[in-house]
C-alpha cells in the first residue's frame, strides 16, 4: 500500500535513556537546558496563532541519536507536581529525521519526514487474532499489578499501530526494545514484537512467582516448626517441674555442642540429623537414649586432633636403646619411619591421596621378647599416645566393626574405642596377640581387620555403629605374635614382618641389669644399693635357672631370690647391703633347673648310646633343642616296619619314612648294616609325646639318628643338626635358623649343621652367638654323618 510523506522542520528534544512512541503523553522537565531550549523554539515557531507547538522527540542512547523521532505537540506548560517548570507533551505519529538546519532560538533544528502508516481494512484474520493475543496479555499482565481502570482502555483501542504503540508504557521493556519500536515502521511487525516480549515477561513472572511461593512455603515450614519446637520445649519444662526434676536443656544443648564441635562436613551433617531425631522423640521413647549415646560417642571422638611427632631421630633413637636391649629390627624400622614422615612434612607431602603415612608392622616372636612392651617404647620414642587392644580370645567380628545400632546395648568397636580412648587420630595402637583370635558363627574378626589393617583402605574405615568414615591412615599399628602361620594369609600380607627371635645370653644379662633388677628391687621393698647381683650370677640365671627366649622366667627368678633375701633379712638370718655372686644363688633358690648338656657326665647324656641325634626345632616359644631317638625290634618278635610316637604331624612322619627308605637303598655305600631292615621293626621316638611336633626340618636328625643305631657309633654330644632330607640324600632348607642357632647357644652347644641354603641366614644371627658356635653348611647327609657320628670305638655286633 503507497504512503506519502511530509516534510517537516523541527527543533529536537533529546531523551536519555528513554524513548516516547506515538499516543504517549509525558510530562518533561524544563529544568533540563536542551528540554527548554527545545520547547521555548517550538513555541517561538509557532507564534501567537491557535496551532500547538511542536518538537521532534528523539531517543539519545549513549550520546548516540535514533534515527526516528516522535513527532510530539506541547499540550500544556506549568508546574509539575513536585514544583518545578514542566511541559506536557504528547506524541503524534513518527518522523524519518534528516539532515540539521536551522531556525529560531538556542534548539537544535533538524528536516524530517512523516512515516505515514496505513492499516489493513478489514484486518486479516492472522492480524485479528494477534490483535486478541495482545489484549489478553496486556490484561493479565494488568490485572497482576492492579491496574483495573487501564485494562477497559486497553480494551477499546482499535488500531493496530495505536495498540503496538501502547506497549512504550511498559516499564519492563528496555530502551533498546523501544526504541527497536519506534523504528519499526509496519504495524504488524510492531506489534508481533510487543506480544513477543509481553508474553517473555509473563512466563518470567510465572518462574519469580512460582520461586517466591516456594521460598515462602520453606520460611513457613521453618517459622512453623519453630513455634511447634519452642512449644514443644514449653511442655517438656512444665512436665520436668511437675516431676520435681531439674530444668534441663538436652535436645538444644546437643544442638549446640555438635555446632560447636569441630567435627568434619558429613560427620556434622549426620550428627544434625540425629539431633533433629532427638528433637522430635519422647523423653520416655528407647530411640531418645541409643541417640544420646551415639552422639556422645561421636563428640568424644578427636575427629581433628593430632600429636605432633618428635622428629629428633637420634633422640627417639636413644629412647628405644634405654628402654630395650637388642631388637636392633624394629629399632630400624620405627627410626626409618620417622625419617621418611620428616621428609614429607618438610616437603607438603603429608598427605598424598587422601592417605597419611602411618605404619602397620607385625611383631612376631615367642613369648617374653618385648613385643607388648616395645608399643609403649614406641609411641614414647615417637611423641605419641599409645593404646593397647588385647585381641586374644576375639571370637565376634562386632568387636572389631561394632555393632549395629538396632541392637540393644550396641557399642562401637575396638579400633573405635582405642581411638576415643587415645585423644588423638595419630596413636600408636597395639593389636596384642592377634594370631589368638578365632571365629565362629558371630563372624570371623580377622577378616574385619583386613579393612583396618590395609594401607590403601583404611583411610575411610566404616564402623557398624558410627556408620561415619574414619581416617585411620594416620595411625601406627603395631600387632603382636607368636606364630606367623596362625595369621591368616591375607591379613599377614597386609602388614610389614619384624621378626624377634628371642634374646642371646648377654643380651639378657644386660635386659636383667638394666631393667628387670631394678623394677623387682622396687617390688621387693629394697633400695638399689641393698642388694647387688654381679653379672656372673646374672649369668648363671639366665643360662642355667632358666631356659627360653625371652625373660619372664628370668625375671621370676629375679624376684623370687628378691623375696628370699628380704624374707631372710626381717628374720635377722642375713644383713643388708648384700652382695650376690653366682655361688649363692643355690643356698637361696636351690639347684639350677637346665644343667648345659657339655656340663653333664658323659655317661648321663642322652647321646651316651648310639640312635639318639640332637634336632633343633621352632616352637611358639621360640626355639628349642629336639632328641630323636631310635631303635631296631629283636627279629624275634617279627614287628617289621617302621613305628613313629611322639606326637608327630604328618610331614615329620613322612620325613622319617624318607630318612629310612634313604638308608636302605644307600646302606652299602655308607657301611652299613641294613640288610637285615626289612625283617626287624624301627621304632622312632621323639620325647615329649605330649607336645605336637610336625615340619621337614629334623629330616637329617632322623637319618643321623638311623645310621649311629645301625652303625654302632655315637652321635656326638656337642653337635645339633636341621634340615631337610630328600630321597637322593640332598640337604634342602628349612626356616627359624636364627631361633635354632639361639636354642643351640643355650644348650651349651657348639657345633651346629644347618643347608648350605641357608647360609645366607646366619647375617640375622647376633655376632656374639657365631663366636660360641661352629656353624657347618651342608648340602650331602653324608657330610651330616661325617661331622655327627664319633669314630667307631666298638663293632656294631657288639653294641647291638
Amino acid at each position: 500500500m503507497a504512503s506519502t510523506s511530509v516534510p517537516l522542520t523541527l527543533p529536537v528534544l533529546p531523551l536519555d535513556d528513554e524513548v516516547v512512541l506515538p499516543g504517549m503523553v509525558v510530562p518533561l522537565d524544563l529544568s533540563d537546558a536542551e528540554v527548554r531550549a527545545a520547547v521555548e523554539a517550538a513555541q517561538a515557531a509557532a507564534g501567537t496563532g491557535s496551532a500547538k507547538p511542536r518538537v521532534l522527540l528523539v531517543p539519545r542512547v549513549d550520546g548516540t541519536y535514533a534515527g526516528t523521532g516522535v513527532l510530539g505537540t506541547v499540550e500544556q506548560v506549568g508546574r509539575l507536581s513536585d514544583g518545578d517548570p514542566g511541559a506536557l507533551i504528547r506524541g503524534r505519529g513518527r518522523v524519518r529525521i534528516g539532515a540539521g538546519t536551522t531556525g529560531p532560538g538556542a534548539a537544535l533544528w533538524v528536516e524530517g519526514e512523516t512515516v505515514d502508516e496505513q492499516e489493513p481494512e478489514p484486518l486479516p484474520g492472522a492480524v485479528a487474532e494477534l490483535v486478541t493475543e495482545y489484549k489478553a496479555l496486556a490484561t493479565s499482565w494488568l490485572k497482576k499489578r492492579g491496574a483495573w481502570q487501564v485494562v477497559d482502555r486497553v480494551q477499546q483501542i482499535e488500531g493496530v499501530s495505536a495498540l503496538a504503540d501502547n506497549a512504550g508504557y511498559s516499564p519492563f521493556l528496555t530502551v533498546a526494545q523501544k526504541v527497536e519500536l519506534l523504528e519499526t515502521a509496519d504495524p504488524v511487525a510492531r506489534l508481533r514484537l510487543a506480544v513477543r516480549w509481553l508474553s517473555d515477561h509473563l512466563a518470567e513472572q510465572d518462574v519469580a512467582e512460582s520461586i517466591a511461593k516456594d521460598v515462602q512455603d520453606g520460611v513457613d515450614k521453618q517459622q512453623r516448626e519453630f513455634l511447634l519446637r519452642r512449644q514443644l520445649d514449653a511442655v517438656r519444662k512444665e512436665l520436668r517441674e511437675l516431676n520435681g526434676e531439674e530444668a534441663g536443656e538436652e535436645s538444644d544443648d546437643y544442638r549446640a555442642r555438635v555446632e560447636a564441635a569441630d567435627l568434619p562436613e558429613k560427620v556434622r551433617e549426620a550428627a544434625l540429623k540425629e539431633v533433629e531425631k532427638l528433637e522430635r522423640s519422647s523423653d520416655q521413647s528407647p530411640e531418645g537414649s541409643w541417640i544420646r549415646t551415639w552422639l556422645d560417642t561421636v563428640l568424644e571422638l578427636p575427629w581433628n586432633e593430632r600429636t605432633e611427632d618428635a622428629y629428633d631421630i637420634r633422640g627417639a633413637r636413644a629412647v628405644l636403646d634405654a628402654e630395650h636391649a637388642g631388637l636392633s629390627d624394629v629399632k630400624d624400622r620405627i627410626t626409618e619411619y620417622l625419617a621418611v614422615r620428616k621428609r614429607r612434612g618438610e616437603r607438603g607431602m603429608g598427605v598424598i591421596g587422601g592417605r597419611r603415612g602411618g605404619a602397620v608392622l607385625a611383631l612376631v616372636g615367642p613369648p617374653g621378647v618385648g613385643k607388648t612392651s616395645l608399643g609403649e617404647s614406641v609411641a614414647h620414642a615417637m611423641g605419641r599416645e599409645f593404646v593397647r587392644v588385647a585381641l586374644g580370645g576375639v571370637r565376634d567380628e562386632a568387636e572389631i566393626r561394632g555393632h549395629r545400632r538396632t541392637y540393644v546395648g550396641a557399642l562401637p568397636g575396638r579400633i573405635v574405642r582405642a581411638i576415643k580412648e587415645a585423644g588423638s587420630m595419630n596413636p600408636v595402637v597395639l593389636l596384642d596377640e592377634i594370631d589368638k583370635v578365632g571365629s565362629d558363627f558371630r563372624g570371623d574378626p580377622a577378616a574385619a581387620l583386613l579393612e583396618v589393617l590395609d594401607p590403601a583402605q583404611n583411610h575411610t574405615f566404616r564402623d557398624h555403629y558410627l556408620e561415619v568414615e574414619l581416617d585411620l591412615s594416620d595411625v601406627v599399628f603395631l600387632a603382636t605374635a607368636n606364630v606367623l602361620e596362625a595369621i591368616p594369609e591375607a591379613l599377614a600380607d597386609r602388614m610389614e614382618l619384624v621378626r624377634l627371635d628371642g634374646y642371646t645370653e648377654d643380651e639378657k644379662v644386660v635386659i636383667a641389669r638394666d631393667h628387670l633388677l631394678p623394677r623387682q628391687l622396687e617390688r621387693a621393698g629394697l633400695a638399689a644399693d641393698e642388694v647387688v647381683l654381679e653379672d656372673a650370677a646374672l649369668r648363671r640365671l639366665a643360662g642355667e635357672y632358666t631356659r627360653e627366649a625371652g625373660v619372664r622366667t628370668l625375671e621370676r627368678s629375679l624376684a623370687r631370690l628378691l623375696r628370699k633375701v628380704a624374707s631372710q633379712n626381717e628374720l635377722g638370718e642375713r644383713d643388708l647391703p648384700l652382695t650376690l655372686g653366682p655361688d649363692d644363688l643355690r643356698a637361696l633358690i636351690g639347684r639350677p633347673h637346665h644343667v648345659p648338656e657339655s656340663a653333664q657326665d658323659p655317661a648321663e647324656r642322652r647321646t651316651a648310646v648310639p640312635g639318639v641325634a640332637t634336632g633343633l626345632a621352632v616352637t611358639g616359644a621360640g626355639g628349642d633343642v629336639l632328641f630323636v631317638e631310635a631303635s631296631l625290634a629283636d627279629p624275634e618278635t617279627g614287628a617289621a616296619g617302621l613305628t613313629l610316637t611322639g606326637q608327630l604331624g604328618d610331614v615329620m612322619k613322612e620325613s622319617a619314612q624318607i630318612a629310612l627308605s634313604f638308608l636302605r637303598s644307600h646302606g652299602a655305600e655308607l657301611e652299613l648294616p641294613v640288610a637285615d631292615l626289612k625283617d626287624r621293626g624301627v621304632h622312632i621316638h621323639f620325647p615329649a609325646g605330649a607336645v605336637p611336633k610336625d615340619g621337614p626340618s629334623a629330616g637329617i636328625t632322623m637319618t643321623t639318628a638311623l645310621a649311629s643305631l645301625l652303625s654302632g657309633r655315637q652321635v656326638r654330644t656337642d653337635v645339633a643338626m636341621t634340615g631337610e632330607v630328600s630321597l637322593t640324600g640332598r640337604v634342602l632348607p628349612i626356616g627359624g635358623v636364627k631361633q635354632k642357632l639361639l636354642a643351640a647357644h643355650r644348650a651349651g652347644l657348639t657345633t651346629v649343621i644347618i643347608p648350605k641354603r641357608n647360609e645366607a641366614d646366619l647375617d640375622d644371627v647376633p655376632a656374639e652367638v657365631l663366636e660360641g658356635l661352629e656353624v657347618h653348611p651342608v648340602t650331602d647327609v653324608r657330610q651330616v654323618l661325617e661331622l655327627a657320628l664319633a669314630p667307631a670305638e666298638v663293632s656294631f655286633t657288639k653294641a647291638a
